[in-house]
């Protein structure tokens, strides 16, 4: 499979996460514990590349595995990175906007650029250094609203703090990525293997992450795995298959391409993503706008009733006098 195949099924499914996720609401709310969502991905992800690997096992030669537990230590590290950049997202929100925030996380796309250098030993071009910087102007510059508008101003507004939590959650997540990249290259392990050490972390520390869930609220709802699938619709299992597919696709090109086509693949992603969202608004506008008005308020029966109600009120009293 080619890399640009892989790379635009993952821009169609990385513009996709969010309009399923705000689709599995319900008046604004998740009726899910939205905690559950990355750990089932997790599951997911080890169960699809533990049926790969054991299908690969079946031919001649067998695949290469690493078993050395020098080897098998360095994959805890990935999903310990992303642990803590979650915190650290949670963290800046407290300061920062969501808008402001997704504007601060394009500092990523610069972040694995560096990285890219640093840790891989990568040299890039002058032109390449150009080409991530304009893409990250560009990705900015789609988010921020016009600058005659009030919450432009707001963007420099917030606490210091929020803007310095947001540089390191760009770093955290550039550094996962990075990392990641390394594990999948440092030798010639089959990718079924290595995502199953990598799932298995993951899964496990989403899981300590339901546990202390429950410490901290005492229990109040019961253990995590009788609620595990309370409240999930259709919906919400698209938005996890939607995020263990996502994770199997950005395994792929770890091993076979590199993180800068991932970074093009997200950014694309967020323009797509725009871009489908005004084109359904513009269609329902129109839509509303040319739709009869029987289609939009029931109103036909009360309309004539009250008329026909009022004229034989008045025709009696008119015979009274």
């Amino acid at each position: 499979m080619k890399w640009y195949v892989v790379a635009s099924l993952l821009t169609v499914l990385t513009s996709s996460q969010g309009i399923l996720t705000t689709l599995s609401q319900s008046n604004g709310k998740y009726k899910y514990d939205y905690a559950t969502v990355p750990f089932l991905a997790e599951v997911f992800k080890l169960l699809v590349s533990s049926f790969l690997l054991w299908r690969e096992c079946q031919g001649v030669p067998p695949p290469k595995m690493t078993t050395e537990w020098r080897s098998v230590r360095l994959y805890p590290i990935p999903s310990i990175i992303y642990l803590i950049h979650n915190n650290v997202q949670f963290a800046t929100l407290t300061y920062v906007d969501t808008s402001t925030y997704q504007i601060m996380g394009n500092l990523k796309i610069v972040t694995t650029g560096i990285l890219f250098r640093l840790f891989l030993k990568k040299k890039l071009s002058n032109l390449q250094w150009m080409a991530i910087v304009l893409l990250a102007v560009g990705t900015t510059t789609s988010q921020v609203k016009g600058c005659g508008e009030a919450s432009c101003d707001s963007l420099f507004s917030f606490p210091i703090q929020g803007y310095m939590l947001g540089i390191l959650s760009a770093c955290l997540s550039a550094l996962a990525g990075v990392y990641t990249e390394f594990l999948m290259k440092k030798n010639n392990d089959s990718l079924y293997w290595q995502n199953v050490q990598l799932y298995t972390f993951g899964a496990i520390f989403n899981m300590a992450r339901l546990v202390l869930d429950d410490f901290r609220g005492g229990f109040e709802k019961g253990p995590w795995w009788q609620r595990l699938l309370n409240g999930y619709s259709i919906t919400t299992w698209l938005v996890v298959l939607n995020l263990g597919s996502t994770g199997l696709l950005v395994s792929w090109l770890m091993k076979y391409a590199d993180n800068i086509v991932k970074v093009y693949s997200t950014s694309m992603a967020m323009l797509l993503t725009m871009l489908f969202l005004g084109i359904v608004i513009c269609m329902l506008s129109l839509h509303m706008y040319f739709a009869p008005p029987s289609m939009l308020v029931d109103l036909p029966l009360t309309a004539k009733a009250t008329p026909e109600h009022l004229v034989e009120v008045s025709v009696d009293r008119r015979t009274d006098s």
